[in-house]
């Protein structure tokens, strides 16, 4: 049976147009899948599922996402994130049947109301729990590794969060390319997460972003926010992860325009 298959361009370059035909006929697709943006169920049966690869120094690995979630696209990524693919969609266990474990930093921009002013945000939460580099252990050290960067626990979203010096909002052209955090030894400025390709942000968002000079950085735990397709449900779900003790926030100063 045919899928909802999205395979773009330039997958079906890096995968070869015999092995695109047989997922777009349903001959080498899955059924159902966890989407490897948000990482709930989906079914390329009935719903529009965009067709994800990574590809490693020496491994591709094919993974599907909701439409809604990612474009179909080719995604570069190190060797050793790409060791953690190892759950298998179906069929043979072929590298490029299986879904990565490794977290990815999901990040939406809107614009949040505080105090009767609208100040732009980002909202990044990761699609899996992060672990303390190191730990052998299975729990989510996500928040307390930001409260270790000076990030504050947030109750309720009544203000402004304090700005954390030595992070940066990186904005150019009017995308957005990376939030960058301090370098060892107070170095150069590091990517803590960076775009794969350039997000595009609405000019409203950019206006206040300009206008303030800032950015307010908000970060749940997986499984937190989820894909909010309005700022109002965005809100809800902020709201809704301070009261449950499972946000954090800093206002990040803002780099380019």
């Amino acid at each position: 049976m045919p899928r909802m298959l999205d395979v773009s361009d330039e997958v079906r370059t890096e995968i070869g147009d015999e092995e695109a035909d047989r997922l777009l006929t349903g001959d080498n697709a899955p059924g159902s899948y966890d989407c490897t943006s948000c990482r709930t169920p989906g079914d390329s049966e009935h719903e529009r599922t965009s067709t994800v690869l990574f590809i490693g120094d020496e491994t591709a690995v094919l993974a599907f996402a909701h439409a809604g979630c990612l474009p179909s696209q080719v995604v570069q990524v190190t060797e050793e994130q790409l060791q953690g693919a190892v759950r298998s969609i179906g069929g043979d266990a072929e590298p490029a049947k299986a879904v990565p474990e490794q977290a990815v930093l999901g990040v939406t921009s809107g614009l949040v109301l505080i105090a009767g002013e609208l100040h732009p945000a980002l909202v990044v939460e990761p699609t899996a729990p992060i672990a303390r580099p190191g730990s052998t252990g299975a729990g989510d050290d996500f928040l307390p590794l930001l409260v270790e960067q000076g990030f504050q626990p947030v109750g309720q979203i009544t203000e402004v969060p304090p700005v954390r010096h030595g992070w940066s909002v990186l904005l150019a052209v009017g995308q957005l390319h990376a939030i960058l955090q301090p370098g060892p030894g107070g170095g150069q400025p590091a990517a803590w997460w960076q775009a794969h390709q350039p997000l595009q942000v609405t000019d409203s968002w950019r206006a206040a972003a300009n206008k303030h000079q800032q950015v307010l950085m908000f970060a749940a735990p997986v499984g937190s926010i989820g894909r909010q397709p309005r700022e109002d449900l965005l809100r809800d779900a902020l709201d809704k992860a301070a009261a449950n003790g499972r946000l954090v926030a800093a206002a990040l100063p803002l780099a380019g325009t």
